[in-house]
This record gives C-alpha cells, sequence and structure tokens, in this order.
C-alpha cells in the first residue's frame, strides 16, 4: 500500500502524543514494507526545534528544498514540512497527485479542517479521519470550530479511527456513523521497568498548560513547598506558563526525551488534572505501565486510560473559550473554579503512605500490562487491507475545485465536457 498522512502539526521534531501515535502507526507500516509519506508542519527557526531533535536524538535528512517545503526523510517515512498553511495545502494536493496513494490519512489537529476538505477533493474515497482530539473535530459539542457540513466531512471518509473507545462513542454520538477503534502501537513491546519510587522522585506533569490543567498544578506545588515537581513543556506550555513555573523554587523543568523512560524513571506520580475533554491519555498508561501512580481528573478518555485504577478525581471541566488567541494559536480558555481539596488529599496520601502508595503502583502496572497485551501492532494495517474505497464523492453541497484535480483527472473530464457540448448540439 501507498499510504499519505496529512496533518497540522510538526512531525520533525514530534509535538504530542497524537504526533507521536501517527508516527507508530506509520513505523509499523513502512517496517512492513508499505510506502509511507507525511504532508505537515514546520515548526521553523526559534522554535527550540534543532534542541528538540538534537534532546530526542532524532535521525532525520533533508534531502530537497522546495520552494518553501523541506523534505526530510526521518527513517523509512519522508516528510514534507512547511510552516505555511497555504503551502501545505498545495503540498498534500501535490502529494496526492503525484503519490497517487491508496489511502490519506488525514489527522484531526486541523482546526480549520482545510486539510481534510482537500482529501477529500483530491482523493475522494480514499481519506480516512484518525481522530484525536474532540477540540479539533469539524463535528461535536468540545469543537472549537464546528461547522453545519462538519459531520458530512467526516461520513464523506471511507473510515473513522478513534484511539478509544470513549472516543469513538463520542464520534458516533456527534456523527452517527460508525467508528473503528485501534490503538496505536505506541508503548512498545516491553518488558518494561517497575520502578519502586515511594519516597523519592519528582511529581511531575507533562505538558503543563492552561487546558491540561496548570493552575491545579501550580496550586498543588505552592501547597507542598518540600516536595520536588517536575514538568515537561510540550505544545501547549505558554511563555507565561514558563514564567509561572519558575516561580516556584520547587519545580524543575525537564528537557525533552526520546525514551520517556528517561523522565518516569525519576518520577514517584504523575499528575493529569486536565480540564479540556481528553481523546484517552497515553502518558497516563506509559506511567501506569512502570508502576507509577497516576492521578488524573475524569475529563473525556481519562477514565478510560486509567482502567479501573484508583485517583481519578471529578471535577468541573472547560466550557468557554475566549475570542483570544494565545502566541501558540491556541484560544484562551475561561477556567473553571474546582476545589484543590481532593487533589491535596489524594497526592498527601500518597506521598505519606506506603501501603496506599504500593497498592496503587502494582494495581497500576497490572491495569497496564493487561491493557497492552491487547493492543494489535499490526492494527491499522489490518484496517486499511481490509477497508474499501467509499463512494467517491464529496460531501453533499460540496464541489470539488478543477486545479484540486490530477492531470489524468482533469484530462477525463475536459473529454466528458466536449462529449457533451456535441451532444447538445
Amino acid at each position: 500500500m501507498r499510504v499519505l498522512l496529512a496533518a497540522n502539526a510538526s512531525y520533525v521534531p514530534p509535538r504530542g502524543g497524537a504526533t507521536r501515535s501517527n508516527l507508530a502507526w506509520l513505523d509499523q507500516l513502512a517496517a512492513a514494507g508499505h510506502e509511507c509519506r507525511i504532508v505537515a508542519s514546520s515548526l521553523g527557526s526559534g522554535t527550540g526545534r534543532s534542541e528538540q531533535i538534537r534532546q530526542e536524538r532524532i535521525e532525520a535528512e533533508i534531502i530537497a528544498v522546495e520552494p518553501a517545503v523541506e523534505v526530510v526523510r526521518r527513517g523509512s517515512v519522508t516528510v514534507w514540512a512547511t510552516t505555511d498553511p497555504g503551502r501545505r495545502l498545495r503540498a498534500l494536493r501535490d502529494q496526492i497527485a503525484a503519490f497517487q496513494p491508496d489511502w490519506v490519512l488525514v489527522s484531526s489537529e486541523d482546526l480549520g479542517h482545510a486539510l481534510l476538505s482537500q482529501a477529500l477533493d483530491s482523493a475522494p474515497g480514499r481519506v480516512v479521519y484518525l481522530a484525536h482530539t474532540p477540540q479539533f473535530f469539524p463535528f461535536g459539542r468540545e469543537s472549537w470550530n464546528p461547522r453545519p457540513d462538519g459531520a458530512a466531512l467526516a461520513a464523506a471518509c471511507a473510515g473513522i479511527v478513534a484511539i478509544g473507545h470513549s472516543m469513538a462513542s463520542y464520534i458516533e454520538g456527534s456523527v452517527g456513523c460508525s467508528v473503528t477503534m485501534i490503538h496505536p502501537p505506541i508503548y512498545g513491546a516491553g518488558p518494561f521497568p517497575f520502578y519502586h519510587n515511594h519516597g523519592r522522585g519528582l511529581v511531575v506533569m507533562i505538558n503543563p498548560c492552561a487546558v491540561k490543567g496548570i493552575s491545579i498544578f501550580l496550586e498543588l506545588a505552592e501547597r507542598f513547598p518540600e516536595v520536588e515537581f517536575g514538568v515537561v513543556p510540550g505544545w501547549g506550555t505558554t511563555a507565561a506558563d514558563r514564567r509561572s513555573l519558575n516561580l516556584l523554587a520547587n519545580v524543575r523543568t525537564l528537557s525533552n526525551c526520546r525514551d520517556i523512560d528517561e523522565v518516569l524513571a525519576g518520577s514517584r506520580l504523575l499528575l493529569m488534572p486536565s480540564l479540556w475533554y481528553e481523546g484517552f491519555g497515553l502518558i497516563v498508561m506509559e506511567a501506569m505501565l512502570r508502576g507509577i501512580p497516576v492521578i488524573a481528573s475524569d475529563s473525556g478518555g481519562l477514565v478510560e486510560a486509567k482502567a479501573g485504577t484508583g485517583y481519578v478525581i471529578p471535577l468541573r471541566a472547560i466550557e468557554r473559550y475566549g475570542s483570544e488567541f494565545d502566541e501558540l494559536a491556541m484560544p484562551r480558555p475561561t477556567i473553571p473554579p474546582n476545589p484543590i481539596d481532593p487533589w491535596v488529599a489524594a497526592l498527601n496520601e500518597l506521598l505519606t503512605n506506603r501501603e496506599a502508595y504500593e497498592k496503587e503502583s502494582a494495581n497500576s502496572r497490572e491495569a497496564g500490562l493487561r491493557f497492552t497485551s491487547g493492543i494489535d501492532p499490526n492494527g491499522l494495517e489490518h484496517f486499511l487491507a481490509g477497508l474499501q474505497p467509499h463512494a467517491a464523492e464529496p460531501p453533499a453541497g460540496r464541489h470539488r475545485p478543477v486545479e484540486s484535480l490530477s492531470p489524468e483527472r482533469r484530462a477525463l473530464l475536459l473529454r466528458r465536457l466536449r462529449a457533451r457540448r456535441r451532444e447538445t448540439h
């Protein structure tokens, strides 16, 4: 198979769980002999890109530089990356025409839904929607940018893939069509180290930012000045977030790393106080696999990710976003009030009660191993191999621009128009 992935996110280096999940899928497909390409965003200069590539020891080679597009070879996958959204759309259209992929995968990190629209126009019947982040969907109550035709866009895809049962149910309820749940083979084959970190290590949060609950993290760090906390900045961490973190003497900023064990080996607890609707919570499962207890909110797929373990705290999630955007082009949320006492009690118990810690550690480890034993690393490959192209028509009410057609399709259209003109004269 020839597989093309389109995403408005950086892949060299990757940012976020959705990107890492997609790379895990494409690496598996490439290892199985399928040809894979990516059209994606580029972080550009001044974004810490070079530093992250060095920290994560990413092997990437620039093999060509086209107008405003950098072509990078990352392992067996070739990436067309650009900072220009318009050029990204043209690159997607050009790659569909030149590469003639069997399937075009569109990742949900596509806030304006332009990539999805372009893919449906240029490769009708051959588009699969990878549904990671509900805030970026063109439909549903959690969408930041819902469209009147959002459900039709999704329904026009040959398939929709969700990474958890909770998210699959959410999509099916919003769109009314079937969704396939495939969990990405992101955790590796094991064996996984079992850390016994009670009494030592950091209380860690990944991607501290407004929607992930940095407000709760900061308050906990203030309440426990004698405890060392750690953060790994991510795609949502703003300059203001960094300043707030730097004000606390007991908070350390950790570097991005290639191997999550570089962070988890020195962690005794993971905090996941998300205030927005989570698709799943990959880092939750990564920590649990290693016996690290996780204190998480009950938002979206986090309950599913916790897999029946303890310390899931109900909270009031974000309901409104303002019209202003931060420097990372994220809408500023209105943070709802949430009591800190349940978080303080949970953290205090796991910090001071060895029996409670070891019980939660063992339960987390068992739940993680049980979960990952059910993951089929070839799940997406099997799904695509058995998938049939959708009826090759764009969504109702939408017309495909002629320039989006391949040269062969344009020639066929011209012949049909000439034949129709002869019939009418």
